[in-house]
This record gives structure tokens, sequence and C-alpha cells, in this order.
């Protein structure tokens, strides 16, 4: 497993894999490796002949009283896990080889960043926009891999990609679950057993959300309501938004269509770690 931490380096070996006609996927991260990111790394291995995993915190995502300075950070477990899953490259600059002195130039994603996460974490997606479009200059895969955990990040960065004009195909992996359901996040780490406990009515709300959804509701409020209603008695849990969303622009509607397809999201905070979980109902 080579591990490169220089933007040049980086460019130096795509380009002898470019000289070769290799396919190069990459699966951006901000490290701290669980199994959700593994499924990423081999579904780029399927797909690619080259993979590169990024390993970076962004410091320009995170907002003022968040936890940029605590994200788990362990460099060499990371590796030996990426290599295990199939990857050939971890790119891992510092912050200093990102984002040097005199550094004044950002990317925006307007509308679809102001609601849900958006709403909640101003400038967050400035951040994450600007990093993946430094990361996709830098390495340009013909593939990058995102999970379906972030699905306004994925929104977002779809739409950055297609705006710019970005010769890139963005796939899209289903969210992976512990066995009790929570799904996988490096966040997780900051919960204690009784909170990893009480976490779990995050994706018990969603499905009882689906089913009242699958069994003909169609109102949007009252589909939040029992969401809510499933998460209030969690005195540890604070909810930050519910939301029902349509489309690419995650439109909220006050009404579902009679057949169509809806991403059913949530945020809350368990103590003091903020979660987020989403389903993706058809019916």
């Amino acid at each position: 497993m080579e591990v490169i931490h220089t933007i040049k380096e980086m460019r130096q070996l795509i380009a002898s894999w470019r000289k070769e006609g290799k396919t190069i996927g990459l699966v951006p991260t901000m490290g701290w490796l669980h199994e959700g990111h593994f499924s990423l790394i081999r579904e780029a291995k399927e797909q690619c002949e080259k993979v590169v995993v990024s390993i970076f915190v962004n410091p320009l995502q995170f907002g003022q009283g968040e936890d940029y300075e605590e994200y788990p950070r362990n460099l060499s477990r990371d590796a030996e896990g990426a290599k295990t899953a199939g990857a050939q490259v971890i790119f891992a600059p510092a912050v200093k080889e990102m984002y040097p002195q005199g550094f004044k130039t950002f990317v925006e994603v307007e509308r679809i960043t102001e609601k849900l996460c958006g709403a909640s974490r101003p400038g967050h997606f400035r951040g994450v926009c600007t990093v993946v479009s430094k990361l996709l200059n830098i390495v340009q895969p013909d593939q990058a891999f995102l999970g379906q955990k972030d699905a306004q990040q994925v929104a977002v960065i779809k739409a950055m990609v297609k705006d710019l004009n970005m010769p890139i195909e963005i796939k899209v992996a289903p969210i992976v679950r512990e066995a009790d359901g929570l799904a996988m996040s490096s966040r997780n780490v900051y919960l204690s057993a009784e909170q990893r406990k009480t976490a779990l009515v995050l994706s018990r709300a969603l499905e009882e959300g689906e089913k009242l959804i699958l069994a003909g509701e169609r109102k949007t409020d009252r589909i939040k309501k029992m969401i809510e209603q499933v998460i209030k008695p969690e005195e540890m849990v604070k909810i930050d938004y519910i939301a029902l969303c349509c489309g690419e622009e995650l439109e909220e509607v006050e009404e579902l269509s009679e057949q169509g397809q809806c991403l059913l999201a949530l945020a809350a905070f368990v103590g003091k770690t903020r979660l987020i979980d989403n389903l993706v109902v058809g019916w």
C-alpha cells in the first residue's frame, strides 16, 4: 500500500497510470474507515483498474464548535483496511498542502445546499464542494464512489460535477448498517454504550415512516409526525430535522405523488454526537 502526501507525487502517479491506459476510481473519505468505506473501495476495485482512497479531514467543512480537532484519525489503521479492501494508493495530504498560505478560491452549489444539513451547518457544503473539486482535479478519476448515507452530499456533488462539466461518473453505494440497523459512521466512535443503544431509534423511526408511506399515507406532515413520535420518548436524542424530499434538488413537498420515490432523511443529536440517516422509499 503506497501512501502519498503531496499533490505533485499524486499527479505523477496518475500520469503514469494514464500512460498505461488504466481506469481510475476515487473514494474520497475523512478517514477512520469502516465497512461502509470498504464497500465503496470494493465497488471501485470492481469498476476500475486502479483505486485511490483520499483521507483528509477537511477543516473547511467544520463549523465553529464542531468536532474538527476531535475527529478520529489513524492513518496506519486506515491504510491496512484500505489495502485489504483493494485500494492501491492512499492520498493523505496535510492541510497546508491542500490550502497553502494565500488560498482564496471556494466552490459553492446554490439552493440544494440551503436545506437539511445545510440549514443546520452554514458553510458546510461550501467546504465539501471546495475539497471534493480539488480532489477530483488532483486525481482526475474516471469514477468517484460515494455512500448513500450522506444523501445530500451526494446530490450536491452530482450537481457540482454536472454544472462544472467534469468528465467524471459519480457512483453511489447503499448505506451499510450494523447488524442491529445503526448506520455505520466514523462518528459512532463517540457514542457510549448507552448512547449507541439509544441511537437505534433513528433507523427504527425511518422504518416506521417507510411503513406509513407504503400503507398509502401521502401527507408528509403526518409521516414526519409519526417519525417524531417514535424518537421523542428518547430523552437522550434531540431532533435536528426530519424531511421528505423528492427529485435531484431534494425538494420538500407537502404531499407525495400517488406513485414515485422520495428520500426520507433525518439528523439528530444523541448526546453531543450529531448523526444522520436516511431511507430511499419507492411505492
